[in-house]
């Protein structure tokens, strides 16, 4: 059987979770890529990172985004967040504080989740080149549904 999620349900996956498939329009043709994530309850936006590059040029043109995470044990027994929201790149000082805050939340999912130390933001992340300043940026949550499948017991 498949019902909602309610919002905390929702919420609690996302904050529970560092992987996601971002999804974007570019040139009128939909894009979705794995992303890692950190969900920043606090502020209730997704914060991210990336290089200069397709997505990102993307994102700047048109900033209306979504972000999907799936937790999957079986085909009968899965949970699913659709994440709403608009792209809002960072500068200065606040992209270095959202990079930090970052690369400490996704460390602690992941202390959490697979009771894994983590030292290094390049471990768990995508790395950028040498030379290259990483692009933060934030997803401004608009909307969030969810959606579970339950085998039932018969």
């Amino acid at each position: 059987m498949i019902q909602n999620l309610d919002l905390k349900e929702s919420r609690f996956i996302l904050e529970n979770n560092y992987i996601g498939h971002l999804s974007y329009i570019y040139q009128n043709k939909p894009f979705v890529v794995p992303i890692t994530y950190y969900f920043d309850k606090n502020n209730n936006a997704i914060i991210c990172y990336s290089g200069e590059g397709h997505k990102i040029i993307a994102m700047r043109k048109n900033n209306a985004v979504s972000l999907q995470v799936a937790e999957i044990s079986t085909i009968n027994h899965w949970k699913s967040v659709l994440v709403h929201g608009k792209f809002e790149q960072q500068f200065g000082s606040g992209a270095k504080a959202y990079l930090h805050a970052f690369s400490l939340g996704v460390k602690d999912v992941i202390i959490e989740k697979e009771h894994t130390k983590l030292d290094f933001i390049s471990e768990f992340s995508s790395k950028i080149f040498k030379g290259n300043t990483p692009i933060v940026f934030l997803i401004k949550i608009e909307h969030i549904t969810g959606k579970k499948r339950k085998a039932l017991n018969i």
